[in-house]
């Protein structure tokens, strides 16, 4: 048998050592470094947070004309001070756009079904807790509660959190979360931030909380209508795409979204609602102003109130 001389052996050697034409070291390089936060970026503009300063309808379109929808020609927001006559009856409000029940969770299994979104689209806020202040003022057999749920103002409230409270029978009581914990607490029966008030169960939270929408002035129901009909939150359908409020302020559809409507400021409409609580007492409850002053004047001219989102509620304890 004939050998290979030992200097090609080794020259065959060198060469299977060589990198051949197909090996690129910098393609792992350039895949670090290409475009990798694109993607956050792109999640993060203000367009989709309903409490935005381009989205919150307590901007006064005098000052900023850009936020105001009326300027549109093709807006569909509720009413303003320059609609007729039809669109400014404070019956029409964003709660008559209401979607299906849909991206609903049993509220025993402690999970939230579109969590990803609501955390984008209703701006919530990880490690901080809202430092908004409630006050009680006893009214009778029922307490009327200040709100503080400006959450840093309309510029600062898209790194602002929720204010998380719950009634109690001694008024109502803030609960210290900040809004990623509150996605699995039980603690919370209502939060509020901006014009946004949710309850806790459905697409909202964990929760049993439910609410009825109910007829005719608040002082006059003393026990639960027979025909009251409650619901859970259900404001993102099963893609858990966000079901618009319809006032054109790019709000979710809240169940307690008929507190409001929209003649240019954020006006009341002074609705009552039944709210069933985990443990099944029932709260008639009623959003009595959302300006510390001259909510009146925006009622009846769409002029804009001072001190917004610092909310005056009005409730009581309600026999079934």
């Amino acid at each position: 048998m004939k050998t290979q001389p030992l200097s090609a052996l080794l020259f065959l050697s060198l060469l299977t050592s060589l990198p051949g034409c197909d090996d690129n070291p910098s393609s792992e390089e350039s895949a670090d470094s290409s475009g990798g936060t694109t993607g956050t970026e792109s999640t993060e503009s203000e367009g989709t947070d309903p409490q935005a300063p381009s989205t919150d309808p307590t901007v006064d379109p005098t000052t900023n004309p850009s936020t105001d929808p009326s300027t549109d020609d093709t807006s569909t927001t509720g009413p303003t001070s320059d609609s007729d006559d039809e669109t400014t009856d404070p019956m029409d409000n964003p709660s008559e756009t209401d979607g299906e029940t849909t991206g609903i969770t049993d509220c025993e299994d402690g999970g939230v079904p579109c969590e990803d979104a609501m955390i984008l689209d209703l701006g919530l806020v990880t490690g901080t807790v809202s430092a908004g202040a409630v006050g009680n003022t006893a009214d009778g057999e029922g307490w009327i509660s200040t709100v503080d749920a400006t959450a840093g103002g309309i510029v600062d409230a898209p790194s602002n959190p929720w204010t998380y409270l719950r009634f109690t029978d001694d008024g109502l009581e803030t609960v210290e979360l900040d809004d990623v914990e509150a996605l699995t607490s039980l603690e919370w029966h209502i939060a509020a931030k901006r014009f946004g008030i949710r309850i806790n169960s459905g697409s909202s939270g964990p929760g049993c909380i439910t609410v009825a929408t109910l007829e005719g002035d608040y002082a006059a129901v003393e026990a639960l209508p027979d025909d009251a009909t409650f619901r859970t939150e259900a404001f993102y359908d099963n893609t858990c795409s966000i079901i618009d409020d319809g006032s054109g302020a790019g709000g979710a559809n809240y169940a307690l979204t008929p507190w409001w409507f929209y003649p240019g400021c954020v006006g009341v409409t002074y609705t009552p609602f039944a709210i069933e609580l985990d443990d099944g007492r029932l709260v008639k409850f009623m959003v009595e102003s959302y300006y510390e002053s001259g909510q009146t004047d925006c009622n009846e001219t769409g002029a804009m109130g001072s001190g917004s989102a610092n909310f005056t509620w009005r409730w009581s304890f309600l026999e079934g």
